[in-house]
């Protein structure tokens, strides 16, 4: 049995003599610097990933095709079990808890609004660090992948204005020939997975090399809607939960694409030209509906590539039908976007599309054509696939 008496001569302030630790006598406790070690590892750890020159090759390998997918068949599998937007939850409780906390700084900042400022800037900083970790860790390492046309029989030859004015008259003979099948068939329901669309979507991931495919998200308003509507924003990838937020008041012949171009960016396509040419492959290969939708939106991606004279032909072979449903969507976005926020939404993201690397911004949705033009295509629009190699 351990030996617990104090040793001769020792006492401590009153009188008693020391105790061993265990003796039930309460401690002094050590006093903490206060040095936020987290936030400062936080911080520095988004620091260094942001600037972190990473080989295309392996975030390929290793996160887009690989832990990436499956990360995101979990994510979304359990947000579609959802009916609202999980997103709205996390912005409104990031909201909550950062007014709470600066509550509380309030009332205990007694006249020291100094230290009030400098605690309410840091800790803006840390949670800003703690959620740029998070969306690169979640999604956001897939801007940092192997380019589309690396990986594509790609001539860059093939990209020009004569062919483009060629692939533009393809698309007015599909929308004059799908018009009324498309229209006669209805349209799907916005908040509901179109299983047609993500057959086509499962096989185009496929076509274009991926061994795992990517599960496709329940299309689903948010809170953000008023935002989205004035802004002229049709859809967004929550980089979260992985989940496919889209404006309901798109028109019906409008959401096929929109969607599948959605889903594309869960497939881990965050290039924005890559998207658009993922969501309309997807889309030529599915239901009437679906393959309207992607050549209405190539259509209007093609005509500002070509010259006026041959925009001005393009037009003028445009059935009625066609020709009614553009100017459908040309009078919503008359009446629901407002330019000066458009502007400014579009310049926000444009710096965040250059920060994530992505250096022609908000043009890349544009880039599409180029994809389009330059491809060879196999039947049913199959993309050519080539060996890419990247040298670090």
């Amino acid at each position: 049995m351990a030996d617990r008496r104090a040793r001769p001569g020792s006492y401590n302030r009153v009188g008693l003599p020391h105790t061993r630790r265990g003796d039930g006598l309460p401690r002094p406790r050590r006093r903490s610097n206060g040095f936020p070690w987290t936030g400062v590892l936080l911080v520095s750890a988004a620091a260094a990933l942001a600037v972190a020159p990473l080989s295309p090759l392996h975030v390929e390998r290793a996160y887009s095709s690989g832990a990436y997918l499956w990360l995101q068949r979990i994510l979304t599998s359990v947000s579609n079990l959802f009916p609202f937007a999980l997103f709205d939850v996390l912005l409104a409780a990031t909201v909550a808890a950062w007014l709470i906390a600066f509550g509380i700084d309030l009332a205990r900042a007694r006249g020291s609004w100094a230290r009030m400022a400098l605690r309410l800037a840091g800790r803006t900083v840390v949670w800003s660090a703690g959620f740029y970790l998070a969306f690169l860790l979640i999604w956001g390492l897939n801007y940092r992948r192997v380019p589309l046309a690396e990986k594509l029989q790609f001539d860059a030859d093939r990209v020009s204005p004569a062919g483009a004015a060629a692939l533009a008259a393809t698309a007015v003979h599909e929308l004059n020939t799908l018009h009324d099948a498309a229209h006669a068939s209805g349209w799907f329901a916005l908040t509901a997975i179109n299983r047609q669309l993500a057959a086509s979507f499962d096989r185009r991931q496929r076509e274009l090399g991926a061994t795992t495919a990517a599960v496709a998200g329940r299309p689903k308003t948010t809170l953000l809607e008023p935002y989205f509507r004035r802004a002229g924003v049709a859809g967004m990838t929550d980089p979260y939960f992985l989940e496919t937020l889209v404006e309901s008041e798109l028109l019906p012949f409008e959401r096929p694409f929109v969607v599948a171009h959605e889903w594309a960016h869960l497939a881990g396509y965050a290039d924005e030209s890559e998207a658009n040419f993922v969501g309309w492959l997807s889309c030529v290969r599915g239901s009437t509906g679906d393959q309207y939708s992607g050549w209405l939106f190539l259509y209007e991606e093609l005509t500002r590539a070509v010259r006026p004279a041959d925009r001005a032909a393009l037009s003028a072979r445009l059935a009625p039908g066609p020709r009614a449903d553009l100017e459908a969507i040309a009078d919503r976005l008359r009446r629901q976007v407002s330019p000066a926020l458009s502007a400014a939404g579009w310049q926000v993201y444009d710096r965040y599309l250059k920060a994530n690397r992505v250096e022609a911004g908000t043009a890349s949705y544009a880039q599409v054509v180029r994809l389009a033009l330059g491809t060879r295509f196999g039947p049913e629009w199959t993309p050519g696939l080539r060996q890419f190699t990247i040298h670090d």
